[in-house]
């Protein structure tokens, strides 16, 4: 089937070679991200950094659907992969093309009827920043439908051991994001617009580019418009795979959501610096999520296969990699936290909450490394819901302690850093608690005919 097995061999060789594509394509899109960030809190001010910064939370949850429910269909190719079932593997791409396009366009239409409530009222945007906000979300929006397909071209090829190819498609949207938001907000001015137009211009062309990719290298995808396959069953089974992975990654924004309303009462200075502290903290994350997705593929190539004594040797080598992997990068982060700082263009006291968000987080967020890639295993062998049972455990006490503790003496507005200290704490022990019960080996195959 062209693609990359990963049921023989030593587990660490094939989840390096995997991840490291996945792990750089990951700092690909951050760093685009983060350039973003810089070239509007440098070109267009505070007050446009703090709009684009509070949009994160909500353009998350949308794409928490995008990212959940294609690495659910992922997962079912995968597992048809470890088979040897070509059709399965065809078909079931096929309708997880058809389903993410749909969902793609849903979303944009939803996302732009929902922006003034959810910002106006459930989130408590500041007057000055709300129309700025707006006018980026809504931007921002139209682009989706590219997002979403984007992601499930991905997923696809991660399924048959292609983590490479992202890495390629990230490179050309990551170089022309930061291109085109040179040109739109640092030249013709046109502020969050053009921050948010930049986007969509990215994700248009890394949509385009993973198609053509995808049905020129694999033959068993090739996908002319008439080739596409419709199976309610396999769309159905997509859904029940990935709703479980879009429900951990929308809690996780929904608590996001209620921080960010806690953040923006402190006022304009904590809420550009907070819109710093995430954009770092995605770096500090970035192993975990990397061997997450790694693990999905690896337990669902495996577990297809029959092989669950390879999955249990992937997960010691790949948790043993990734808290190297994180302590590396928290002490970076460490270590040149005013240095990361300095380039936001942030006020003095911004400055002063930013560095003590990010030396707070730089180890509190090595936590995350030694359980989160855990979830790939769950995810594969279809006990997703176990993660959002954590996603929701850990979120709730972020929220809870953060509302609790936000104006008293013990910690007051640092509660805004301090609570990941709470919360990942519980979803270590909940995670590694389910990991070693051994029921996640349980009705673990879904690649059924």
């Amino acid at each position: 089937m062209n693609g990359r097995s990963m049921t023989e061999g030593t587990p660490w060789k094939h989840i390096l070679r995997f991840a490291l594509p996945v792990l750089a394509g990951s700092l690909l899109q951050q760093l685009y991200n983060t350039a973003d960030t810089i070239i509007v809190g440098n070109f267009s001010g505070e007050d446009a950094l703090s709009a684009v910064g509070t949009t994160t939370s909500l353009t998350f949850m949308f794409l928490a659907f995008a990212m959940g429910f294609s690495a659910g269909n992922g997962i079912i190719v995968a597992q048809y992969y470890g088979a040897e079932n070509e059709k399965m593997v065809k078909k079931s791409a096929s309708t997880g093309i058809l389903l993410l396009l749909m969902m793609g366009i849903v979303a944009t239409v939803v996302a732009i009827a929902i922006s003034a409530p959810a910002y106006t009222y459930l989130m408590n945007v500041p007057k000055e920043i709300l129309n700025q906000t707006l006018v980026y979300f809504r931007a921002y929006a139209v682009g989706l439908v590219f997002q979403f397909g984007y992601n499930i071209f991905s997923s696809i090829l991660r399924a048959v051991g292609d983590s490479a190819a992202t890495l390629y498609f990230l490179l050309i949207s990551s170089v022309l994001n930061i291109v085109l938001d040179l040109l739109f907000v640092a030249v013709f001015h046109w502020g969050v617009l053009g921050a948010a137009v930049a986007t969509d211009i990215a994700q248009a062309v890394s949509f385009i580019a993973a198609y053509i990719y995808m049905i020129k290298k694999y033959p068993i995808f090739h996908f002319g418009i008439r080739d596409f396959i419709w199976d309610t069953a396999l769309a159905k089974k997509t859904v029940t795979v990935g709703l479980p992975i879009a429900l951990q990654m929308v809690i996780v924004s929904l608590g996001f959501t209620f921080i960010q309303r806690a953040v923006n009462g402190f006022g304009k200075a904590m809420t550009a610096s907070f819109t710093v502290g995430q954009r770092i903290e995605m770096y500090l994350n970035l192993p975990c999520n990397a061997f997450q997705t790694t693990l999905a593929t690896y337990a669902g190539q495996n577990i297809g296969a029959g092989k669950i004594k390879n999955v249990k040797r992937g997960v010691r080598q790949t948790l043993l990699i990734s808290l190297i992997m994180s302590l590396f990068i928290s002490v970076l982060v460490w270590l040149f936290a005013d240095n990361i700082i300095s380039l936001f263009g942030l006020g003095s006291q911004a400055i002063t909450y930013c560095r003590a968000h990010l030396r707070t987080i730089a180890f509190v967020n090595i936590v995350l490394g030694i359980y989160i890639p855990l979830f790939g295993v769950f995810q594969a062998s279809n006990h997703g819901s176990a993660c959002t049972v954590v996603a929701t455990s850990a979120l709730s006490v972020r929220v809870l302690v953060t509302y609790l503790l936000r104006y008293s003496a013990f910690l007051g507005y640092a509660i805004i850093w301090w609570n990941g200290l709470f919360g990942f704490g519980v979803g270590f022990i909940i995670t590694w608690s389910y990991y070693l019960s051994g029921k996640w080996q349980k009705n673990s195959s879904i690649a059924e005919d």
